[in-house]
């Protein structure tokens, strides 16, 4: 990591964004400041292993927010809003964000003044369009640009995207999505293909995925393989194996596990994201691996009740963590192994006691380092009955 070691990118707004806590500090500092607050946290559950960093910790992140508004000349601006408020911080260059992307939404906020299309505004509730956001594929090069706008009429909607693809013909399909709400949430649950397929694919670990404008997907594509290996790697899947994929979202790791499975079945609460995970497996040509509308707690409760056999789980549950109940609905369905994928080491120390009290054990604990810059730190952990 010596490359990352030896420079220091300084953010001129980073104390005004305030989305990087680490901003100017040295990667090897921060790492060892990460490292620290895992041993802290769970120590107790046995050996922290040296958490997993980046080779080069800048313009990581492959989905790309931008909120719109006017600077005090009457300027298209874009940036971040300002930590714990709806203020958007201008950012011309920012040092986590794929620099590709980044051009890409210079370029719409410069097409959208010369089509003179309004930027809404939240103190007037006056204008049409509210947030840029790109995601790209990091190994198919495939780039969805999403518009968020207020209303589903947008002026000269065809000229505009093909203005704006003349510019970047990298960008394979454009979607409007429509928020009229006044919430915190970026992206509304009505989609608008202008151009394209209004989905992009993704290859990890040796799987493709598709990603669509409300999908969930990993930000940090190099970082997310070397986590999801980590977790194959704890989960020791055999030809045998019966794997659950709980909170499943659109299938990643019960499609990457299928390869080493018997049987997979992957189940989330989301009906959208569970129809990417069944499009994600015919597009791998997986047969193993099934996928379920329901409350992974509730579903696995009625497995134990049939005496269903399970070898492991793996949960990658928000960053509140998991509930008593489907901790529980674990204990009955009884499988030998958990891999537990956390985005929040306070929240799974809490369901690491859980665990531990009740006749299983901590095996191994591995930070990995998913967002440079910022407090946050993913931990896999592996538990065994």
């Amino acid at each position: 990591m010596e490359q990352a070691k030896n420079q220091i990118k300084i953010c001129p707004v980073a104390k005004k964004c305030g989305g990087c806590e680490y901003a100017g500090e040295s990667y090897e500092d921060q790492l060892l400041k990460k490292q620290k607050n895992c041993e802290k946290l769970l120590g107790k559950f046995g050996k922290v292993e040296p958490i997993i960093g980046m080779n080069y910790p800048y313009y990581y992140r492959h989905k790309v927010h931008h909120a719109l508004a006017r600077d005090k000349k009457g300027n298209i601006v874009s940036g971040s809003y300002m930590k714990g408020t709806r203020r958007v911080v201008y950012v011309d260059e920012c040092l986590l964000e794929d620099k590709g992307c980044q051009k890409i939404i210079t370029d719409i906020c410069q097409l959208l003044k010369s089509f003179k299309i309004t930027i809404y505004s939240e103190d007037s509730g006056y204008g049409l369009m509210r947030h840029i956001l790109v995601r790209k594929g990091n190994k198919t090069g495939e780039i969805m640009v999403i518009l968020v706008a207020v209303s589903p009429v947008f002026p000269s909607k065809n000229n505009f995207c093909k203005a704006l693809v003349k510019i970047h013909p990298e960008i394979t399909t454009i979607v409007l999505n429509v928020n009229p709400e006044d919430t915190s949430m970026v992206l509304g649950e009505r989609n608008i293909v202008l151009y394209g397929p209004g989905k992009i694919k993704e290859k990890l670990c040796g799987q493709t995925f598709f990603m669509s404008p409300n999908s969930f997907f990993q930000v940090n594509p190099m970082q997310t393989e070397k986590l999801y290996n980590t977790a194959m790697k704890f989960a020791k899947l055999e030809g045998a194996a019966n794997v659950i994929d709980a909170y499943c979202g659109t299938g990643t790791i019960g499609l990457i596990a299928a390869k080493n499975a018997k049987n997979v079945i992957g189940v989330d609460l989301n009906g959208d994201a569970i129809k990417n995970a069944v499009s994600n497996a015919k597009e791998n040509g997986v047969k193993n691996a099934r996928f379920y509308s329901a409350d992974a707690g509730e579903f696995m409760e009625k497995m134990a009740a049939e005496g269903t056999a399970c070898d492991a789980v793996f949960m990658d549950p928000p960053r509140s963590g998991s509930t008593k109940h489907f901790m529980n609905s674990i204990r009955k369905l009884s499988p030998e192994r958990v891999v537990y994928i956390s985005c929040n080491p306070e929240t799974l120390a809490r369901d690491l006691n859980y665990f531990t009290s009740h006749n299983y054990s901590v095996k191994r604990i591995q930070p990995v380092d998913m967002f440079p810059f910022t407090e946050h730190c993913e931990c896999v952990v592996l538990i065994s009955k």
